[in-house]
């Protein structure tokens, strides 16, 4: 049985310790999987297809006050393509969040992802659960959008954060957040797409993925979504989000499988008259104007 896959689902809630300066966390989580059955949305209880494991893991991390569901189009679609996908709510920054959504959590949410990976590898290797040898523990990418964006590339390519377990990136409107007190790029960093609506001019503008696409070091991809703003080419279904859930499967196959057909696939993917561009130049040119509450240049 080939791709695309049905796609099983099971939600449970991981409950990270205290440490000396944070209390302990309780963080949802929704894991989708490859399972047997027809293509679809995503269904409870499924059986999960075991012949084609273990698969390589990737952890998405949702825009402030968003729901993790909200991006259910593209987490099915990476989950079809043979991904086990978890998206965690995580605390005081998801929608319906005791007391209120509080933005400035967010600092704590790469230590959330960080120890969300590690029980989702423990979990896999254990026998008798529904995650038990699903998991590639050396296949592991990260995807965010917004702040969640923020948070991926934290752990990704900021030496306040960064994980090494992680071995690719995909920023969907994201950004550097001078919150993660360490420094971008200088410690390593995994392959990058940096995907961005070119009418998103308030919430996260071009300069900010400009300029980090800028830093980032090779190899690195920039989408540029024509005509799409914040979140219309992530939520809502149509060709927008169509070509994002293309290229960056195909970005993932390549650093996550490795195939070596991927990159001529995401190329092809990106390249649609009037919908999106796609490069991986060097550098792009300056966008003036300024990322709010990017780090000082």
């Amino acid at each position: 049985m080939r791709a695309p896959y049905a796609v099983g689902a099971v939600t449970f809630v991981v409950t990270e310790p205290a440490t000396a300066t944070t209390a302990a966390r309780t963080i949802p989580v929704t894991v989708r999987y490859p399972a047997i059955g027809a293509p679809g949305t995503a269904r409870s209880g499924l059986t999960a297809l075991r012949s084609a494991e273990p698969y390589p893991l990737v952890i998405f991390s949702q825009g402030f006050d968003t729901s993790p569901e909200a991006y259910s189009g593209l987490l099915n679609a990476w989950t079809a393509a043979g991904f086990v996908v978890a998206d965690p709510a995580y605390p005081y920054t998801s929608p319906n969040a005791p007391g209120g959504v509080i933005r400035t959590d967010i600092v704590h949410h790469p230590g959330d992802l960080n120890y969300l990976i590690t029980t989702l590898i423990a979990d896999s290797a254990q026998s008798g659960n529904a995650l038990s040898g699903l998991i590639n523990p050396t296949a592991i990418g990260v995807v965010g959008q917004s702040d969640g964006g923020d948070v991926s590339l934290a752990v990704a390519a900021n030496t306040c954060c960064r994980d090494p377990r992680i071995s690719a990136t995909v920023l969907l409107s994201g950004a550097e957040l001078s919150w993660f007190t360490g420094s971008y790029f200088s410690g390593g960093s995994t392959p990058l797409l940096v995907v961005q609506g070119t009418k998103d001019l308030t919430m996260n503008p071009v300069t900010c993925s400009v300029t980090l696409y800028n830093q980032a070091p090779a190899p690195k991809y920039y989408l540029a979504m024509i005509g799409q703003d914040h979140f219309s080419a992530y939520v809502p279904p149509g060709p927008a989000r169509n070509v994002v859930a293309a290229v960056s499967i195909d970005f993932l196959n390549a650093y996550l499988r490795h195939d070596p057909q991927a990159l001529a696939a995401m190329s092809s993917a990106g390249t649609q008259p009037g919908l999106s561009t796609i490069t991986s130049a060097p550098s792009l040119p300056a966008v003036p104007g300024t990322c709010p509450g990017a780090p000082a240049a």
